[in-house]
C-alpha cells in the first residue's frame, strides 16, 4: 500500500485520473500536479489500469488522507442470517393481527404458535425440524424461541387446539356478516402409521390405498378460510354438513347466510334438512341422474342450446327452488371424447376376458369366475351401464348398448346449479358463478395439501395433535393468502380474476386476463418489476440478511447487527405488503 497523500504545499498536489481511450478501457494513472508560474505541470507517477477497483478506491482513500488498514483486521462478519422472507411474513401477520387472535396477552406458547405457522408460511416441515431451522433464519430471535424443542411445540398445539372454537369465531366475526355467502368443501390426506384412531380407510382422495383423515374447509364467499373441521377417514362428505349448520348458527351467531356445496356434498336429504331452518339458504347442483330425468321429462330441451347457454326453471320435483340450466360445449366434448376413450378401454379389457375363457378348454371358466373378473372390468371405468353383457359357463360375449350410451349423450355439457334464494337475492348468472366459486376452496386445498403450505405428510400420532396441526395449516393458509392478494402483481397469477369472477359470462369456460398473460410471456410487470412464484419470491427477500458484525479486539471488542441494504425489488415488495422494513 503507497504510503501518500494529496499535498498542499507549494502548489503541488496527487491525484488519480482516469483518462478514457477509444477503443480500450480507460486509463487509470496516479499523477502529480504543481503550478509552475501561470501553468499547470501534469506528471504522471505510476499506471495503475492493472490495479483492481478495490484498490483503486484504497489508493483514492489514502490520498484524502484517510488511514487505510486491512479489513480482516478490524472488521468482521461473524455470521449472515436469511432475514427478508421472515420479515414480510411476520410483517404480515402483525398486519392480520395474528397475535390478538391467538391470545390477548403475550405468552410464551403464542409466540411458539406463531413461530410455528410463519415456518409452515415459508417452508413446512416436522415439528423437530423446525427446531433445527429455526436457527438458520431470524425467526425464533424475532420471537424469542431460541431455546424450544420440539416438546415444547406440541405443548404449544394443545394450547392451540384448545382455541380453536375462540379463534374461528373471531375470524368469523371479521369476515362474515348476516346474509353472507359461505363456501365449504371437503377433502382428506393419506395417514402413513397406525396410532392414530382418525386415520381409517374410506374414500381417499389422494388416489393411495391407505387410512386417510377427512377435513372440511368453510371460507367465505372469497375463498378466505374461516374454519377447519378434522373427522375420521370413512366420514362421507353429506355427514359434515350438520355440523356448519350448527356452528353458524350457534358458535358463529349467524341467522341468514348461504351455504354453498357441491352435488356430492348438499344432497337431497341435506336440503331437506336445511330448509326447517328458514334463514339458511343454499347453492348446490342436481346429480347426474336428476339431470337425465328432467331431460326425459321434457322440462328443458337439450337442442335449445347450440353455444354457451343458461336457463331457469322450474319443476314440481323440487318445489320452492330455482334451477339454472346451463350448457357449455367445450365440456360436452371433453365428456364425448371421455366417453369413448373409457368405452374403449373397457372394450379392450372385455375382449382380452373373453379370449381367456375360449382357451380354457380342458378347465372351462364357470359362470360365477366369469363374473367376478367382469365386475372388476367394468368397475374400473364405470362404463358398466353402457353394455350389454352374456355370461354362462365357458362363455363371455358383450357389446355396446347404443340406446344407453345416446341417453348419456343427449345432456353431454350440461349441469345444472340449484339454489333456494329468489331472483332479489341472487339473479341466475350471480347464482351460478356463486357455485362456480367454490374453486376458490379448491385452491386452498391444493395450497394446504401439496403445492405451499403442504399438511401432509402428517407426521402426528394423537388425535388432538392431528386436529392442530391441520388447524394450524388452516391459519398459515389464512396468512399466505393475504399476502398473495397483496403481492398479485408481482406473482404469476392473475390480479384481475376479483373482479372478472363477477363480470364475466356465468357459464362459459374462464378465460385469463391480457395481464395475466403479459406478466407469463414477458416475466415482467408493466412496471417492469420480474414477476416470481412464491418460492422463488421469498427467495428473494431471503437474500436480505442479518448481519453479526465485529470490531476491534481484545477488550476494544464491538458486535453489532447490521441488515443488508434492500433492493430496489424488496423495498417494492414491502410497499406491496404496507410494511416498514
Amino acid at each position: 500500500m503507497l504510503d501518500i497523500a494529496y499535498i498542499y504545499g507549494n502548489s503541488v498536489a496527487m491525484y488519480i485520473d482516469i483518462v478514457p481511450n477509444r477503443n480500450s478501457p480507460p486509463a487509470v494513472l496516479l499523477r502529480e500536479s504543481k503550478r509552475v508560474g501561470k501553468r499547470i505541470v501534469k506528471t504522471t507517477i505510476a499506471n495503475l489500469s492493472k490495479c483492481t477497483p478495490e484498490a483503486i478506491a484504497a489508493i483514492r482513500m489514502a490520498l484524502s488522507g484517510t488511514h487505510v488498514v486491512p479489513k480482516d483486521k478490524f472488521f468482521h462478519i461473524e455470521r449472515s442470517l436469511p432475514h427478508g422472507h421472515i420479515q414480510a411474513v411476520l410483517g404480515m401477520m402483525r398486519r392480520l393481527g395474528m397475535e390478538q387472535l391467538l391470545a390477548s396477552r403475550p405468552c410464551r406458547e403464542r409466540n411458539m404458535v406463531i413461530a410455528m405457522i410463519a415456518q409452515q408460511v415459508i417452508e413446512p416441515c416436522s415439528k423437530l425440524a423446525m427446531t433445527r431451522d429455526w436457527h438458520a433464519t431470524t425467526l425464533s430471535q424475532e420471537l424469542n424461541v431460541q431455546d424450544v424443542d420440539s416438546d415444547a411445540l406440541y405443548n404449544a398445539l394443545d394450547w392451540l387446539l384448545k382455541r380453536q372454537s375462540r379463534i374461528e369465531k373471531k375470524l368469523a366475526s371479521q369476515h362474515l356478516e348476516e346474509g353472507a355467502k359461505v363456501l365449504f368443501d371437503v377433502s382428506s390426506s393419506s395417514y402413513h402409521g397406525h396410532c392414530c384412531i382418525l386415520a381409517t380407510f374410506g374414500y381417499n382422495r389422494d388416489g393411495e390405498k391407505l387410512p386417510s383423515i377427512v377435513y372440511g374447509l368453510l371460507t367465505d364467499g372469497e375463498g378466505r378460510p374461516i374454519s377447519i373441521d378434522v373427522y375420521p377417514g370413512n366420514t362421507a362428505d353429506p355427514t359434515t354438513v350438520p355440523d356448519q349448520v350448527d356452528k353458524l348458527r350457534k358458535r358463529f351467531g349467524l341467522n341468514r347466510v348461504v351455504l354453498v356445496g357441491d352435488r356430492g356434498m348438499l344432497t337431497q336429504t341435506q336440503i331437506d334438512a336445511l330448509k326447517d331452518f328458514p334463514g339458511l339458504g343454499w347453492i348446490s347442483a342436481l346429480r347426474f341422474s336428476s339431470i337425465r330425468d328432467l331431460a326425459e321429462a321434457e322440462a328443458f330441451q337439450p337442442s335449445l342450446f347450440d353455444r354457451y347457454g343458461l336457463a331457469e326453471i322450474t319443476s314440481e320435483d323440487y318445489p320452492g327452488e330455482r334451477l339454472m340450466v346451463c350448457y357449455n360445449p367445450l365440456l360436452a366434448e371433453d365428456r364425448r371424447r371421455t366417453r369413448e376413450e373409457l368405452l374403449s378401454a373397457t372394450e379392450a379389457a372385455l375382449r382380452k376376458l373373453a379370449a381367456q375363457v375360449n382357451r380354457r378348454t380342458k378347465t372351462p371358466m364357470c359362470a360365477d369366475e366369469i363374473g367376478v373378473r367382469v365386475g372388476k372390468i367394468i368397475g374400473r371405468h364405470k362404463m358398466g351401464k353402457h353394455f350389454c353383457l352374456t355370461i354362462k359357463d365357458n362363455l363371455l360375449s358383450f357389446k355396446r348398448d347404443p340406446e344407453s350410451i345416446q341417453r348419456e349423450a343427449n345432456i353431454d355439457g350440461i349441469y345444472i346449479v340449484r339454489t333456494s334464494e329468489s331472483t332479489d337475492v341472487l339473479s341466475a348468472e350471480d347464482t351460478v358463478r356463486t357455485y362456480k366459486s367454490l374453486g376458490q376452496v379448491e385452491q386452498a386445498f391444493r395450497c394446504i395439501k401439496s403445492v405451499d403450505i403442504q399438511v401432509r405428510p402428517i407426521r402426528h400420532r394423537t388425535e388432538a395433535h392431528v386436529r392442530a396441526h391441520i388447524f394450524l395449516c388452516m391459519l398459515a393458509y389464512y396468512v399466505q393468502w393475504h399476502m398473495r392478494k397483496a403481492l398479485s402483481t408481482v406473482l404469476f397469477q392473475d390480479d384481475e380474476l376479483d373482479a372478472d369472477r363477477w363480470t364475466r359470462h356465468a357459464v362459459a369456460k374462464a378465460q385469463p386476463s391480457q395481464s395475466v398473460k403479459d406478466k407469463k410471456l414477458t416475466k415482467t410487470t408493466p412496471q417492469g418489476w420480474p414477476v416470481h412464484s412464491w418460492d422463488t419470491l421469498l427467495t428473494q427477500l431471503a437474500t436480505r440478511c442479518r448481519n453479526t458484525c465485529r470490531t476491534g479486539s481484545g477488550k476494544t471488542t464491538i458486535r453489532f447487527d447490521q441488515l443488508t441494504e434492500l433492493t430496489p425489488f424488496q423495498a417494492h415488495v414491502f410497499e406491496l405488503l404496507e410494511i416498514k422494513p
